[in-house]
């Protein structure tokens, strides 16, 4: 045997040795060695694979480490729709789900049900050809998704190769167990790095990294629950199909139950609200789905979701405590928001000591007092809100709260508008609605700059660094490497994020500014039909009602912004700053689809969802979701929708994929 065989052979041995062990490992909790023993496996693979490079191949685990960052995500269109599911709260609901199964099918038999937990985590499809994992995408708008492949891999209960070479699409749930995610958090902090608020944001943060050497590094695990598809079996239940995932070394939940009817679902559902606490990780209710599949064929679906499975929300965890203060709190836009501060008390799985009191109305409506007794919940076990006082319980002392008539940060007077909730302080200058703003201009959504978090934000305020959001465009090195909180590092990581973020296009820009009821998809509309913000800044009311999005309030707000000359000044200074005003596409590309409104449905060949309705926008169409008489163009593709008979329906003029390019290229068709 040549030393190149020898070393062929090899591979192949480690490769199924190391494989087996992680499946050992971290999907069935049964190690059979040590680490150490572990890691001198993967070192021999290592060696083998930079000596024969030819050795390496897609489903190795040294292929788990990550590799180059991506610049973007890719859109996916999934081949089975990944459909949310309609929500049910309690017993009654439930006993409502099985009566109309149970008409639907024509039987008053006891109908077979699968219960299972209903992981709190981010939902993605996987893709195995010749049982090689080839894709794996999130759920996204569940026609279409984002393109994680590469940080999917880096997941070690994940298979890269499944031990049977089937072509099968999965549905899984990717989470990070309790315990990891607060390690998690003491790292990032230790490293002043911005913490997660949970463990679903964590996973989801993890998984969306552009750079998959930071999500290998991520404590990430899956449970698989459905196979969306599978070619060359059949399978006639659910169960069947849970029981198909762990013999193809898929991690599926090991609490999931059959159930002889929905009896026995609400007892599981009543098990795990009371139980849910004590696992691992989080979950946020329970999946009823009818067993058997061609039940569930027959079931069929509606608009959003299939009407053979159905989730089990938790009700809210209610506990006592007392009120020792009403505090007001003030948003970027001036709002001034009442805010209870509590007696620290445990609800659904961490200590609350704060909860919201919406507006004035509220706490009023609610009779809430300083000193009251109240019942509080987290809305979705996640945000903490007062549900009652319980006045059975005062004893005299208690105080009736009344709203400041000044702002507690600027002294400026607080004002509500006739027919608003809101209460808002109108200080040009305070210094809450400028902290508030420079956190909103900074998230995710609006310019993105990572490591901003409220802490370092207050602190770059109050050492005058910051006065306005312009303002961040002009910090320095030198500036933070003598603050608390920031070394070499983070000063560079954050100046090098804010610096990116001048590259952002106009749509981005225009939410992070702000302005009142302008939302992220109002901003893109503004920033489509303006191309600059110079225009923007000039335009009338009537100008802006013309644009069918924008309607009257918003229109008015956008005029008001642009009026206050602390406004312009700041947008003056952003461009100063190098900040990239204008939107990119619009300028360059020929209008040809200018007035014209478009609808499409179906799969195509050369574009993406998104990318398709950005190259109609970008080319002066409009890409709506739905036909009426003012569309123009219906593009079709693979399996159209019922979208292609209404168009047929009432005269619109079909077109196909090479029409579509042949109006963009100015033709007549």
């Amino acid at each position: 045997m040549t030393v190149i065989k020898e070393a062929q052979t090899r591979a192949g041995i480690l490769k199924t040795e190391i494989e087996k062990h992680n499946y050992l490992y971290y999907v069935m909790d049964q190690p059979e060695i040590s680490d150490a023993e572990y890691d001198r496996l993967m070192r021999e693979l290592i060696r083998l694979e930079e000596e024969y490079p030819e050795l390496q191949t897609p489903d190795s685990p040294t292929q788990r480490v990550g590799g180059r960052p991506l610049t973007i995500f890719n859109s996916i269109r999934h081949r089975i729709p990944l459909l949310s599911l309609a929500n049910t709260f309690d017993e009654v609901e439930l006993k409502a789900f099985d009566s109309r199964v149970k008409k639907a099918l024509g039987t008053d038999s006891e109908v077979e049900y699968t219960a299972e937990l209903k992981i709190d985590g981010l939902t993605i499809a996987l893709t195995y050809e010749a049982g090689l994992l080839v894709q794996a995408a999130t759920r996204g708008d569940g026609e279409e998704g984002e393109d994680v492949t590469a940080n999917v891999k880096t997941i070690k209960s994940i298979p890269l190769r499944l031990p049977s070479p089937i072509n099968i699409g999965v549905r899984g749930e990717v989470y990070i167990k309790k315990n990891d995610f607060e390690r998690l958090n003491r790292q990032r902090e230790d490293d002043e790095e911005a913490l997660f608020a949970n463990p679903r944001n964590a996973a989801a943060g993890s998984l969306r990294q552009l750079d998959s050497k930071i999500t290998a590094n991520r404590p990430l695990d899956i449970f698989c629950y459905d196979i969306l598809y599978i070619e060359g079996q059949t399978i006639t239940t659910q169960w069947e199909g849970l029981e198909l995932l762990k013999r193809f070394h898929l991690k599926s939940n090991p609490e999931a139950k059959l159930c002889k009817g929905i009896g026995e679902a609400i007892e599981f559902c009543k098990y795990w609200t009371e139980q849910r606490h004590s696992l691992a990780y989080e979950i946020d209710g329970i999946v009823i789905k009818v067993n058997s599949i061609q039940a569930q064929t027959k079931l069929g679906f509606t608009a959003k979701a299939p009407r053979s499975k159905v989730a089990y929300k938790f009700p809210a965890e209610q506990v006592e405590t007392k009120v020792k203060a009403i505090e007001v709190n003030v948003g970027r836009t001036g709002a001034v928001t009442p805010l209870a501060i509590l007696e620290p008390v445990k609800v659904a799985g961490s200590v609350v000591g704060r909860a919201t009191l919406h507006n004035e109305d509220n706490v009023h409506n609610k009779d809430i007092r300083v000193g009251d007794w109240v019942v509080i919940q987290k809305a979705g076990d996640i945000i903490p809100e007062v549900v009652r006082s319980l006045s059975e319980k005062r004893d005299g002392s208690e105080q009736i709260f009344e709203m400041p008539k000044v702002c507690p940060e600027c002294n400026s007077a607080i004002y509500r508008e006739p027919g608003e909730a809101a209460a808002r302080c109108i200080g040009a200058t305070c210094p809450a609605q400028l902290r508030r703003g420079i956190i909103h201009f900074v998230s995710r959504d609006a310019m993105n700059i990572e490591g901003l978090g409220e802490a370092i934000v207050i602190q770059l305020i109050e050492s005058g660094l910051i006065r306005d959001v312009a303002d961040l465009y002009q910090l320095r090195f030198e500036d933070l490497v003598g603050l608390e909180r920031f070394g070499t590092k983070s000063a560079t990581n954050l100046l090098t994020a804010i610096g990116d973020s001048k590259t952002n296009n106009l749509g981005r820009l225009l939410f992070a500014l702000g302005i009142r009821h302008v939302g992220a998809g109002a901003a893109r509309e503004l920033a489509e039909r303006f191309g600059s913000i110079l225009k923007l800044m000039d335009a009338t009311f009537e100008d802006l009602t013309v644009i069918p999005t924008i309607g009257p309030k918003i229109a008015a707000s956008i005029v008001k912004y642009f009026n206050e000359p602390h406004n312009r000044e700041l947008v003056r200074k952003i461009i100063e700053a190098g900040v990239n005003v204008f939107q990119e596409a619009a300028t360059d590309i020929p209008q040809t689809l200018a007035g014209k409104t478009l609808v499409v449905t179906g799969s195509l060949v050369s574009f993406s969802r998104s990318e398709i309705e950005a190259v109609i926008r970008n080319h002066g169409g409009k890409a709506a979701s739905s036909v009426s008489k003012n569309t123009d163009y219906v593009l079709t593709g693979s399996d159209p929708g019922s979208k292609l008979q209404k168009a047929q329906a009432i005269g619109v003029k079909i077109i196909n994929e090479e029409q579509f390019k042949a109006l963009l290229a100015g033709k007549e068709i």
